[in-house]
């Protein structure tokens, strides 16, 4: 069965201005990364949009759930900014979709070498692959329900709740 890889955005995509030094979004990098990671999974990849997950308003969450519940895939990977990806796990989780989702991100954006960005999406394939139906968050080696996780934001990491 072929996974379904939605982009969204957050650091996991986002470029460097060397100039100005800031950072903005171009286009994905999901497809550099899976041929540079040898991926023999069938994936396809979808842009839904490429935005920073603190400008992530409802609307854009409902696209997100609605691309979810309407397409054929039963594995889908998400990679979505970290500041609210609870957020969207909450909301894709409480619709309880019968398939397996995974939400997935970057503290520090993949065109930098020391990313986590290529690390979390290989994990996030996999498990998408392997749990059962459900809605997870994969970083840091790691997966998490979707409603026992918090992102630690003095460490950077995600955590389960209880």
């Amino acid at each position: 069965m072929s996974v379904m890889i939605l982009v969204t955005g957050g650091t996991f995509d986002k470029e460097y201005d060397e100039l100005s030094g800031n950072l903005y979004f171009k286009e994905t990098h999901v497809p550099e990364m899976l041929r540079l990671g040898r991926c023999t999974v069938d994936a396809e990849v979808r842009t839904l949009m490429m935005i920073d997950s603190l400008e992530m308003k409802d609307a854009d969450r409902q696209i997100i759930l609605n691309y979810c519940a309407q397409c054929d895939e039963g594995k889908i990977v998400i990679t979505h900014g970290t500041d609210t990806m609870e957020i969207t796990a909450r909301l894709l989780g409480e619709a309880k979709l019968p398939k397996t989702i995974v939400l997935t991100g970057a503290m520090i954006p993949y065109q930098f070498r020391s990313s986590d960005g290529f690390f979390n999406l290989g994990s996030a394939i996999a498990y998408a692959d392997t749990l059962p139906h459900g809605v997870y968050i994969a970083m840091n080696g790691r997966h998490f329900n979707w409603n026992n996780v918090t992102k630690n934001r003095k460490t950077g990491t995600f955590e389960e709740i209880s």
